[in-house]
């Protein structure tokens, strides 16, 4: 019996530009230019998401249901232990959709459009971005942070702290000791 995710030669034909261990990734997903995706180990990928570009993403890693990571013009990099959850959009660039200086929309080629911004997003090891939160480019969630449901995030999130709103700000520490106890713990037992 099939199950809701590829198995190992579908998985295989999808053609990533690598994968490790223990994939799961819905068929109800969609995925562009797989030959720019890389994908460590223990990784989760639901329904109804998209993955467009050039998309790193570590071990031991979930993307939650109508998550979109859009990723054609700067890479998105996604750490180990790193989690997604539901309807959270990543964008690494973004067109000029208000001022009227260029064509905007993903029809027009790019010479008659202009990029308002671009620039790499980066989730580091043990950073959230909870529900409906959308990431913008130049954007770097440091070791441990979260950013809370329904945040826009844009530049830099500091390490083990955790953030929500829009504008998004900062709400309180997160501890770290005994999230790094488990991840050496789990390491030892289970190793990638």
């Amino acid at each position: 019996m099939k199950t809701s995710f590829y198995d190992p030669e579908e998985l295989k034909s999808l053609g990533l530009k690598s994968y490790g261990e223990n994939i799961k990734i819905s068929r109800k997903a969609s995925i562009y230019n797989p030959e720019e995706i890389s994908l460590g180990s223990n990784i989760r990928i639901d329904d109804f998401c998209i993955l467009s570009g050039k998309i790193d993403i570590g071990s031991y890693v979930h993307v939650a249901a109508y998550t979109a990571l859009y990723a054609q013009y700067e890479p998105l990099i996604i750490g180990d232990f790193a989690g997604l959850s539901s309807r959270v959009a990543i964008y690494t660039f973004s067109d000029d959709l208000v001022w009227g200086t260029s064509l905007g929309n993903s029809t027009i080629p790019d010479e008659f459009k202009r990029k308002v911004d671009k620039g790499p997003v980066v989730l580091e090891k043990h950073a959230m971005v909870g529900s409906g939160s959308v990431v913008l480019p130049k954007t770097k969630i440091e070791i441990g942070a979260v950013a809370g449901a329904l945040s826009v995030v844009r530049g830099k999130l500091d390490a083990w702290k955790i953030y929500r709103g829009n504008p998004i700000k900062f709400v309180s520490k997160r501890p770290s000791k005994r999230i790094l106890e488990l991840e050496e713990e789990l390491k030892k037992k289970y190793p990638f």
